[in-house]
């Protein structure tokens, strides 16, 4: 089912025009904008003689293969073949073209259009104007994409993880909550941790309270609001988006999206915090072993504190994921 769902595969602002290389779910994929600035992604593979068509160049908006010159234009078809200047290619000749869409900064790809369209994953304040929005990464994982989702619901990590940013040793405990299914997946509420630093702005340690939500197998979404008086930012709020892209059942890129309630700091300010925080789990998550996410709940010992993570193995399970896990 994971070839039916909406992936990102890219910063949109790095297909400009393309060709560009890219890897969804072991498939090698080839980006580029057409004459009307219209990414398209295809299969990176030319139908002549397979040749990568990521080597080649656009031309006059069409797609050129670096191999024969053979052209493709807008949603694959071949229309020239330098060899036989008067030949009309069939449509035989396509190249394999894929769905295709810009959200959140991000290109999404759909390898199979089948069924009904599940529609990209949600992050409701995208249509919030009193936040602003930027992506950071991508980070390249050598972790699979359901432990890279799990490590972003689990709050227990704060306190030894980012010691002196989100937690303190002497302050590790976590309260209940509750966890609830979602027409896409689920959602946590009633999440509190205390801590020294929870945002770019803080001024002194605060309970912040956590809200999450997986709104696909491979996307999350957390919303944090620390207690009045803690930031230098009145009225301090802030969403983040976890998108992964799995390039091969053990290895992920990652990006965030950002929503912040800050339009005066430089992006690279906010960037570098993020930055900060997630260099601190990547080699952690690169040491778990199995890379892949084992969801017979037998094969890992949990804590309540885990409850949203027991939550989004049984989700997948259900959902019959097969990629990234076991």
């Amino acid at each position: 089912m994971e070839t039916t769902l909406w992936h990102p595969v890219a910063l949109a602002s790095a297909v400009q025009p393309g060709p560009v290389a890219v890897t969804l779910l072991e498939q090698p994929l080839v980006l580029w904008r057409d004459a009307d600035g219209r990414v398209q992604a295809w299969a990176d593979r030319c139908p002549h003689r397979g040749a990568r068509l990521s080597l080649g160049q656009v031309q006059a908006g069409r797609l050129e293969c670096p191999y024969h010159g053979w052209q493709f234009e807008s949603g694959g078809r071949c229309v020239q073949v330098p060899a036989l200047p008067d030949f009309t290619p069939p449509a035989s000749h396509c190249a394999t073209a894929h769905a295709c869409r810009e959200a959140h900064g991000l290109v999404w790809v759909r390898l199979e259009a089948t069924g009904e369209d599940p529609g990209l994953p949600p992050f409701e304040a995208e249509a919030d104007a009193a936040l602003r929005k930027m992506n950071c990464g991508p980070y390249d994982v050598a972790a699979s994409a359901p432990r890279i989702v799990e490590n972003f619901l689990d709050m227990a990590h704060f306190s030894f993880v980012h010691e002196g940013w989100l937690g303190l040793r002497a302050r590790p405990e976590i309260d209940a909550y509750e966890v609830h299914d979602t027409p896409r997946g689920l959602r946590a509420t009633g999440c509190k941790a205390w801590q020294p630093q929870s945002n770019l702005h803080s001024t002194a340690p605060a309970q912040v309270e956590y809200g999450y939500e997986v709104t696909d197998p491979y996307c999350a979404l957390l919303t944090k609001v620390p207690e009045a008086g803690t930031t230098a930012v009145a009225g301090w709020r802030e969403s983040i988006a976890l998108y992964i892209c799995p390039l091969t059942p053990e290895t992920s890129r990652v990006w965030f999206r950002l929503a912040v309630a800050d339009f005066e700091s430089p992006d690279e300010k906010l960037a570098a915090f993020q930055h900060t925080i997630f260099t601190q789990d990547q080699p952690v998550l690169e040491s778990q072993t199995p890379k892949r996410l084992p969801l017979d709940l037998q094969a890992e010992r949990h804590a309540a504190t885990d409850r949203v993570s027991v939550a989004y193995r049984r989700m997948l399970a259900r959902r019959g994921v097969r990629f990234g896990v076991i």
